[in-house]
């Protein structure tokens, strides 16, 4: 099968949504198929594909993590896909790329799958002043819903996503398929101690963790959505020096000197540090130095950085999300807590285990999400490809 994968942003940028794409073929490639990326690319003036990677023109729009905004429309690129011959086009974001992307479902009489993975109703603030967010909503349930309507089949990573199309309008049957990981690149037998102990030795030494403490880690974009001071809020209210218990936040953003101020101001600096953006191919060991991931996001469908944690076997403690309660299984793969309480006393019993108690709960956080590979992705989308192509034919 020959599958275009449409996305605003490709490699090197690094986010959910590029590893995601990048996960699926790999996995496409790893069953025979061929995969054609086409992606904006802000560093180029010209149309150029590159190791199976279509780079068109576009501008960078710095406010948004320099994504690119490219040309909905472009003869020279419909050029390239069609001299392709897809079989399928996977729309995977809903920006110019996305909108070209059913442009050429339509021209080339080839069926269109949309995935949708951001709940864009938190996202809202980045572009809308307080007094339009109601009207830029009512906007993007409609823009939403134009992508799931010329979709012959609809994808999402969570049942979250299945009720926020519901919520724009859509009533198409959303299928779940939940994200990927790159599972060998984290898991801890492939991490040497050598680059074990240099993260744990640049944790210390560059931002101050003790030597004795448990730690935690949160990794992400640091923008409100990710509620990352709900974190700092519920540590400086539940936990102090004497817990022995630090949270290492790793990830760059918009609201990062917010936070850095929020933690100074309730008194927990030495309880908590920032790292800044780490390289993903650079991530696994200050993962797998960590004792446990902890997050309060709600905007969140199926963290992929949260599943990295899990493919290094770290327990996951999740703030209580009723849409994404099925992610975690109490004792299994990590804990919900609802409090700042709560969340204290379940890592002080973390903290509390045996080291025994901690392999045995590592190795049952490592294996729910085994399942998580590139193939088996690529296996549940060829499906859903499938019949897609088989419905047009019928059509």
């Amino acid at each position: 099968m020959r599958i275009a994968l449409f996305v605003e942003t490709y490699l090197p940028m690094i986010n959910g949504v590029v590893t995601h794409v990048k996960i699926l073929k790999d996995g496409l490639e790893q069953l025979g198929h061929q995969v054609l990326i086409v992606t904006a690319d802000p560093h180029t003036h010209r149309h150029y594909l590159q190791n199976n990677v279509l780079h068109c023109p576009a501008v960078e729009m710095k406010r948004f993590y320099g994504f690119g905004l490219s040309s909905p429309v472009d003869v020279r690129r419909l050029k390239i896909i069609a001299d392709f011959h897809p079989d399928i086009i996977h729309i995977h974001q809903e920006f110019s790329i996305g909108l070209f992307g059913v442009a050429a479902s339509r021209i080339l009489k080839v069926p269109l799958v949309y995935t949708l993975h951001t709940m864009y109703d938190e996202y809202i603030y980045y572009i809308a002043p307080r007094p339009l967010t109601k009207a830029t909503k009512r906007f993007s349930h409609k823009y939403i819903k134009f992508f799931a309507q010329h979709a012959a089949s609809v994808t999402g990573p969570s049942q979250k996503c299945a009720e926020y199309l519901r919520a724009a309008g859509v009533n198409k049957s959303v299928n779940i398929i939940p994200n990927p990981v790159e599972l060998d690149a984290f898991s801890p037998r492939n991490i040497s101690q050598q680059a074990k102990d240099a993260a744990l030795r640049t944790l210390q030494e560059k931002y101050g963790v003790a030597r004795d403490a448990m730690l935690s880690c949160f990794v992400g974009r640091l923008g409100r959505e990710k509620s990352v001071d709900v974190l700092l809020s519920f540590w400086a209210k539940a936990i102090t020096p004497a817990d022995k218990l630090h949270l290492i936040v790793i990830g760059d953003g918009p609201v990062r000197p917010e936070l850095q101020q929020q933690a100074q101001e309730l008194g927990i600096s030495q309880m908590v540090s920032f790292t800044g953006s780490i390289m993903h191919d650079q991530l696994p060991p200050y993962l797998a130095v960590c004792d446990a991931y902890v997050t309060a996001s709600l905007s969140d469908t199926n963290s992929i950085s949260m599943k990295e944690g899990m493919a290094a076997g770290l327990p996951v403690l999740q703030l209580y999300d009723q849409l994404n309660a099925d992610q975690i299984q109490e004792g299994k793969n990590g804990f919900v807590f609802r409090s700042a309480e709560e969340l204290a006393e379940k890592l002080r019993k973390l903290r509390e285990m045996s080291p025994e108690q901690r392999q045995t709960l590592s190795q049952s956080v490592m294996e729910s999400v085994s399942g998580a590979s590139a193939k088996n992705l690529a296996g549940y989308l060829l499906e859903i490809y499938q019949q897609a192509i088989d419905s047009r034919k019928k059509s």
